[in-house]
């Protein structure tokens, strides 16, 4: 992925700690939007995912990487006897809003004429009398009653019935008929769900015996201490433990003056939910910065504790978002603020002892498609202050050792340029795409990182993508794809250049974490469909790959038992969809056995093809499970990204459904015996295909799944919509945006046909696909299906995007998926 999509999905992993989910589970990644730039550097201690110097690229969704955690795992769930059509039950009728205010800013015309829009589907049911709000009437679903509403762009009138689901006070939400909706639907979830109660018991043992009881990262060192985080047994969240390095065998694990510095079970006691954002250690080792989500909103608190005397200072940031970065001496830390509407604008500098509303501001972005970020260099001899969209980034430097110095601008923003930056003692190594989509390494004099002294070090091509550094004082790092597989090359200070070597045709590999800026090895993670995560030290000065860590199964595998491979699909425009592919040895290909198409296919994020221990209770129930590598990510390079954005978008959707007709040509499945899942963008995916082409699909699942897409990019005000206009299109200034973006919508593009079951999860507390997308979808689609199949929507009242937190309810709610998805397809054991 581009290096703006690396360092958001960094970032929103390691916000919301999904690594260690993915750890466990194993699953295949669901991204996460990341609305907070952030750049490169050296993570402040081992456990903190690496950075890239650079503003990320936020989605409304989630963006996948390697170690994310798949959360869907969908599937259709045909009934023993079909459950009764509803009964509307309509809601009083509220005045129409206003519609919105066309922007004055003109935008530039589109690459391509978009196709004509479909016709408009059928209006919905007029509306009945009033009647009380829903009530949850066993066994009937609730239905939402419709309330007038329409707003007209450019001559068009959109008419939006479900309107009154979205709160007006959010993300205040107190209105009793949203919640009264939504407590309704929880309570037909739950009264649905308890026949397979049994079911969801039984894979979550199963996922449940393949972790182990204590579950533990591998010591990183950073400065004068080694870290090292750990589950006890039980424990939902982790205990982060240090020790000095100058103790014997300090490498190997904990010693005798270990001591546990952050307790999340301790700070999550009591609370429904509980996140840890962001972990910094300070440069002399004796102050921690952290913060924490008590709500699921990504609104972070950050404090800071006395590592000697384990108590709280009096600064604390009440709403922030990233990471804190420490000064050279320790004295003071620059972070990011939110603006009202929550997106990432202020870089600040908090001195400690002083109160935090004198903090003075470093930068100030006014460009509201544009989300700022802090962090430092792998030397961390500089501050990286970064403002960017999916597709621009501007970056500007600060001397550790100099805070109160005018910030450096490195290259000026235009549109397109894309550009991460490090320090590697007396030189800059940049990562940019002005003379390649693919990319180019670049080198620049310490005394002058502006644009106008880069020098090519290393230059990406049609065949060879660049996507990602990382430095020690000696080497560069560089993850790179040839030809649509994983490399990681190694660039000595004389500009000689080696891969390392694996030992599998096909897999997944990456640099783990940021080595240490003196070090002399580097950590990799390597897996593939059929390997369980490996980790690795790569000595730098021998070549040697000496390997750390197998994933432990404590249940027991035998990776001889399934076979895996990758095939090519083709598109209806003849494009070749690549396609992975893994079962159990002893499945048929003769179109008997199920099978589960995961895709997502947005913001340049590829789906790596990765090892997964939940997936394992699909395969040894004869499922075949396949990724579907489609437009939209960057999977063969950034040109399969663009590919699949802006008036390219229906490419997405189309390459899915081809592959799962590729998939059925070839006898792999039978139509209407594929279960289908993708979260957040990758939930506009699902919706899509559905909608296009309902009779492939077995079964739906799709978690907080971005639905509305025309609402949502029409409303500037909420904090992500002017950052994906560069993704999507905006269809307040461009006739041509709204009539492309309406015409595969899926809220908007439902109609009377008959859908497979259906799985949809919200969260009330989500801020990047706020509870009202699905929340509508589902309110529409109850009034428009023809069939007998179930339609679920279950809204966590608790959490955010990220899902409920805690490890053991990630597997619950994999189980719960998984089940509805064999009950759809009539698998009940």
């Amino acid at each position: 992925m581009p290096p703006a999509h690396r360092s958001l999905i960094v970032m929103a992993l390691a916000t919301i700690a999904l690594f260690v989910l993915a750890a466990c589970a194993g699953e295949t990644p669901q991204p996460l939007p990341a609305p907070v730039p952030t750049q490169t550097a050296a993570a402040a201690i081992p456990t903190e995912a690496p950075e890239l110097t650079k503003p990320p690229t936020p989605t409304p969704l989630p963006a996948p990487t390697l170690e994310s955690v798949t959360t869907a795992t969908p599937v259709h769930m045909p009934t023993a006897t079909p459950s009764p059509q509803p009964t509307a039950v309509p809601q009083p009728a509220v005045a129409p809003a206003s519609p919105p205010a066309a922007a004055s800013t003109p935008h530039p015309p589109p690459p391509a004429p978009p196709p004509p829009p479909p016709p408009a589907p059928p209006a919905p049911p007029a509306p009945e009398p009033d009647r009380p709000p829903i009530a949850a009437a066993e066994p009937q679903p609730p239905v939402a009653g419709q309330r007038p509403h329409s707003f007209t762009h450019h001559g068009i009138t959109v008419e939006d019935p479900w309107f009154w689901l979205e709160d007006q006070d959010f993300p205040t939400i107190d209105d009793e008929d949203v919640l009264a909706y939504l407590e309704a639907e929880n309570a037909y979830f739950e009264t649905q769900m308890a026949p397979q109660q049994d079911l969801i018991d039984t894979i979550f043992k199963e996922i449940e015996g393949r972790q182990p009881a204590q579950l533990t990262s591998l010591p990183r060192r950073r400065g004068d201490w080694y870290y090292q985080w750990q589950y006890g047994e039980g424990s939902q969240y982790r205990q982060w433990l240090r020790w000095p390095a100058s103790d014997p065998n300090a490498r190997e694990g904990p010693t005798a003056n270990a001591q546990v510095f952050l307790d999340e079970p301790q700070l999550a006691e009591g609370l429904e939910y509980f996140r840890l954002g962001s972990l910094t250690v300070s440069n002399d080792g004796t102050l921690l910065a952290y913060s924490t989500d008590t709500s699921g909103s990504e609104r972070y608190a950050l404090v800071v504790k006395n590592l000697e005397t384990g108590d709280l200072l009096e600064d604390s940031i009440p709403e922030m978002r990233g990471r804190a970065v420490w000064v050279s001496d320790d004295s003071s830390f620059f972070y990011t603020t939110m603006d009202e509407n929550g997106r990432p604008w202020q870089v600040r500098r908090h001195t400690l002892g002083q109160p935090v509303e004198d903090d003075p501001v470093i930068f100030e972005e006014p460009d509201s498609g544009f989300f700022v970020g802090v962090s430092s260099t792998a030397s961390k001899e500089y501050v990286v202050i970064s403002a960017g969209d999916h597709v621009t980034s501007e970056l500007r430097l600060i001397r550790a050792d100099d805070p109160a110095a005018e910030p450096v601008l490195v290259a000026p923003r235009r549109p397109g340029h894309d550009y991460s930056i490090d320090h590697q003692g007396d030189r800059f190594i940049i990562l940019t795409n002005d003379n390649h989509p693919n990319f180019r390494l670049a080198v620049a004099p310490e005394q002058d990182p502006t644009e106008a002294a880069w020098e090519t070090l290393l230059q990406g091509s049609d065949s060879l993508y660049l996507n990602y550094f990382s430095l020690t004082e000696n080497v560069v790092a560089v993850e790179e794809r040839i030809d649509g597989l994983d490399q990681v090359r190694v660039i000595n200070r004389d500009g000689e250049s080696a891969h390392i070597k694996f030992p599998e045709q096909a897999y997944t590999a990456y640099i783990d974490f940021d080595p240490e800026f003196d070090g002399t090895t580097l950590r990799l993670s390597y897996t593939s469909m059929v390997t369980p995560w490996t980790t690795y030290d790569y000595h730098i000065e021998t070549g040697e790959l000496e390997v750390l860590e197998v994933q432990e199964i404590p249940s027991g595998y035998d990776g001889s038992q399934y076979v895996t491979h990758r095939e090519l699909a083709p598109a209806r425009d003849r494009a070749q969809v690549p396609v992975s592919i893994v079962r159990h040895k002893d499945t048929p290909v003769d179109g008997s056995a199920p099978l589960y198409l995961y895709g997502y296919g947005a913001y340049g994020s590829a789906i790596s093809p990765t090892f997964s221990t939940a997936r394992l209770s699909l395969l040894d129930r004869g499922f075949i499970f396949a990724i579907a590598h489609i437009r939209g990510g960057d999977d063969l390079g950034f040109h399969w990204y663009e590919a699949g954005k802006l008036f390219q978008r229906t490419n997405t959707f189309n390459d899915f459904v081809d592959v799962a007709r590729h998939l059925v040509s070839e006898g792999y499945v039978a139509e209407g015996r594929i279960a289908i899942s993708g979260a957040s963008a990758g939930g506009t995916l699902m919706a899509a295909v559905v909608n296009q082409a309902p009779e492939l699909w077995g079964v739906m699942v799709t978690q907080v799944p971005f639905v509305d897409v025309l609402n949502t990019m029409l409303n500037e005000d909420l904090p992500l919509t002017p950052l994906e206009w560069p993704e999507w299109g905006n269809p307040i200034e461009d006739q041509a945006a709204f009539e492309y973006i309406r015409s595969y919508s899926p809220y908007d593009q439902l109609k009377p046909a008959a859908y497979p079951p259906i799985m949809v999860t919200a969260g009330l507390n989500d801020t990047r696909v706020t509870y009202w997308e699905p929340a509508k979808y589902v309110a529409r689609l109850r009034t428009l299906k023809t069939d007998d199949n179930l339609l679920l929507l279950k809204t966590d009242m608790g959490s955010g995007h990220g899902g409920r937190s805690g490890r053991f309810a990630r597997w619950y709610e994999i189980a719960e998926e998984y089940a509805f998805m064999l009950s759809s397809l009539g698998i009940t054991e």
